[in-house]
């Protein structure tokens, strides 16, 4: 016997009579994006699977298992919770709710069942009598001077919240953030004591401390400013580096300048 499938493995994705096969493959790469696996699409416009994989690359997974229905009732037949996906809202009063909100009722649903997400035709949307059919309306707060959302941008939005709550539960886990190649340990209070000292007198050799700029108090906001920041010895070193080679570079001009003094006052 299968074991029921839960989390967002228990989320199927339909798509009511959809007009265009490029939203249809958005969807389709929106669900690969966000961990999404089950799409069943009732009456579609246009269903060509070679474009659909074009579009939509490394979805042949998904495209090869989607299910056909003659009708939204019959898509939605074995589902324990359906919410309606809109862009605005009705006048009729129905159970009226937002994509973050309703995310994580619909994960835990899926524990008693299969759950399923509905996307109403591109033009039209859903008819009260789609709606009729599921137990929830969700709207996407948007700009009341441009409400309309494509069918990708609008699924896009809940697959995201659908993710974002599957992460909260643990259910699953995003890619983690890049890490540099060469990680280092946290600077000690050395390390930065020493980069302290070489940005100091890199910048008294520079003469910034001139006028009314105070060394006490340009340090004090140095180091409260890079404390912010959490430095590793990595880091803290090439602050160090910063202030020796800027000291060297001084160094050098005024070496340079001397030796240039010196052939002038020579006699010839």
């Amino acid at each position: 016997m299968t074991a029921p499938r839960t989390g967002l493995d228990g989320v199927v994705v339909v798509l009511y009579q959809p007009q265009n096969l490029i939203n249809v493959a958005a969807v389709i790469r929106a669900m690969k994006n966000m961990g999404l696996s089950r799409l069943r699409c009732v009456q579609p416009a246009e269903w060509d699977p070679w474009r659909i994989e074009g579009i939509a690359h490394r979805s042949h997974d998904i495209v090869a298992s989607t299910e056909m229905f003659e009708s939204l009732e019959e898509a939605v037949g074995d589902c324990v919770r359906v919410v309606a996906a809109s862009g605005r809202s009705r006048m009729g009063n129905r159970n009226y709710t937002r994509p973050h909100e309703v995310a994580p009722r619909l994960l835990r649903a899926t524990e008693d069942g299969p759950v399923a997400l509905v996307f109403g035709r591109e033009d039209q949307g859903l008819a009260n009598e789609q709606l009729d059919l599921c137990d929830a309306v969700a709207v996407i707060p948007t700009s009341p001077s441009y409400t309309s959302l494509n069918l990708a941008q609008a699924f896009l939005v809940f697959a995201y919240e659908l993710f974002r709550a599957a992460q909260a539960s643990g259910v699953t886990e995003a890619e983690a953030f890049p890490v540099g190649r060469r990680p280092s340990e946290a600077a000690t209070r050395e390390d930065l004591e020493r980069a302290f000292g070489a940005l100091e007198e890199a910048m008294h050799r520079i003469r910034f401390f001139k006028g009314t700029r105070s060394p006490e108090s340009v340090l004090r906001t140095l180091r409260t400013v890079l404390a912010r920041t959490e430095l590793d010895r990595r880091e803290a070193n090439l602050f160090a580096a910063l202030g020796f080679e800027t000291r060297h570079f001084v160094d050098r001009l005024e070496a340079a300048s001397r030796d240039e003094e010196t052939k002038e006052s020579a006699p010839g």
